[in-house]
């Protein structure tokens, strides 16, 4: 797994996990860890008893959203069963021992912390719930029980990198309407009308918007690692039959 110097505190754990390491095989090839796949499920929980044990973590406590490219944070208290799991594409707790688990397969995953108010997050943010707002209504709701902008550090996590996340032509527009600034994460790319997008580096720019200034972020291009990451864009360009999805996770150490 891929670490992050920001949450470098002994109240934290945290992991931004590969596809290396796992036991899944086949189409999958390794760690994948989405219960909703396709893959083998007994394979997947192993997967995912793998990635509990890095974080010193039972697998039980690991908590997932049915995410939905939107801006809904709930707050989490107890963990959930997989089949109870509410349509959100973020997560806050104060509870110690509880992990956020984020799964993508390109998108970005978002992991926040205020060490000294004992307060994690986790955000799923691909373009759709980027440019609606996750990244501000995650920050709103951990500022909301008692975080500080100033003490919060976030990380972005793998992604699509801006050398492989061509888009249309009318993709731009909704960023664009936000602000003629973010022109600035497009440039042409090699099909005429089609661009280049940066989602990491949108990403980061709401985080800064957002009054966050401690950021990071892991770097990896999930479309043009293969080896490294899961991604949905390749399995598209390449004609595979499935695609596993990487886990990236938080919590405070019980």
């Amino acid at each position: 797994m891929i670490r992050a110097p920001l949450f470098d505190e002994p109240a934290i754990r945290h992991g931004f996990f590969t596809r290396e390491g796992g036991v899944s095989d086949g189409i999958f090839a390794s760690m994948n860890c989405s219960l909703g796949s396709g893959d083998d499920i007994a394979k997947v929980n192993e997967n995912r008893c793998i990635a509990m044990a890095a974080l010193d973590a039972r697998p039980e406590q690991l908590v997932t959203c049915h995410q939905v490219h939107g801006a809904e944070v709930v707050t989490v208290e107890h963990p959930w069963a997989h089949d109870e799991r509410p349509r959100a594409d973020a997560m806050m707790t104060k509870t110690k021992g509880i992990v956020l688990g984020i799964l993508t397969a390109d998108c970005a995953p978002v992991l926040f912390a205020d060490a000294k108010a004992g307060i994690v997050a986790a955000a799923h943010a691909g373009w759709r719930g980027a440019v609606t707002g996750v990244i501000e209504a995650t920050i709103a709701a951990m500022v909301e029980a008692g975080a500080s902008r100033a003490r919060i550090a976030a990380v972005v996590g793998p992604c699509i990198g801006k050398n492989s996340y061509e888009v249309g032509p009318e993709f731009p527009a909704p960023f664009l309407a936000q602000s003629p600034d973010n022109a600035a994460f497009f440039r042409a790319a090699p099909r005429e009308s089609h661009y280049l997008f940066d989602l990491a580096g949108y990403a980061r720019t709401r985080l800064v918007a957002a009054g966050v200034t401690r950021i990071g972020a892991t770097g990896g291009d999930t479309a043009g690692e293969p080896a490294r990451f899961f991604s949905y864009r390749r399995m598209c360009l390449t004609g595979e039959k499935q695609f596993g999805h990487l886990l990236s996770a938080i919590c405070l150490a019980p």
